[in-house]
């Protein structure tokens, strides 16, 4: 169950990087800080790019698909998800359109966006709770040895080459420009 990690540790990543965009907003907006746009920036694309076009893709694929097929009672819990990842991909796409307003437009523009990252923040940590409280206790109990093994393929990356290992360290390369770049207590970068 290899998988259990990796999702649990790709959740925490999400987490991290959730708590990072929401302080970097209330900074902005409680202290007048100027909004960090670089970080924002590269906050939104990690989450775009790995949470939303591997990760929840991955859950769909073969998690959810295999407890489906084990626990039909999931059913309701898994197609909330489900609507979760296709809500997920929608409120993305508007989080960057209202980064690139925010940055090409004037300093107005910097509330749309805070309510934008505070709504998908918010969704994306309901989502993440529902998964792990409700989701895996269920996927421990229900699924068998070779679902786990097919479940551990596709999250390992060895069995689907869109989610190889290659991609993820990437992705670990961009986690760890975020944490350089980052002003603290998010990050190490300059204050």
């Amino acid at each position: 169950m290899r998988a259990l990690l990796i999702l649990e540790d790709e959740h925490r990543t999400f987490a991290a990087l959730l708590h990072g965009l929401l302080y970097l907003v209330r900074d902005t907006r409680e202290h007048g800080a100027p909004p960090r746009l670089d970080v924002l920036g590269a906050i939104v694309y990690f989450l775009d790019t790995f949470a939303e076009r591997v990760h929840h893709p991955r859950e769909s694929e073969y998690l959810f698909r295999l407890l489906r097929r084990r626990c039909p009672s999931a059913t309701p819990i898994l197609d909330r998800l489900e609507e979760d990842h296709r809500r997920g991909d929608a409120s993305m796409r508007a989080l960057e359109q209202a980064l690139m307003r925010c940055r090409h437009g004037d300093p107005s523009e910097f509330g749309p966006f805070a309510a934008a990252a505070e709504a998908y923040a918010e969704s994306q940590q309901q989502h993440m709770r529902s998964e792990e409280l409700e989701v895996l206790p269920l996927a421990r109990e229900h699924l068998t040895p070779d679902d786990w093994g097919v479940i551990d393929e596709a999250f390992s990356g060895n069995a689907v080459p869109r989610f190889a290992a290659a991609a993820t360290d990437g992705y670990r390369a961009l986690f760890s420009r975020i944490v350089a770049i980052a002003p603290p207590p998010i990050g190490v970068g300059p204050p």
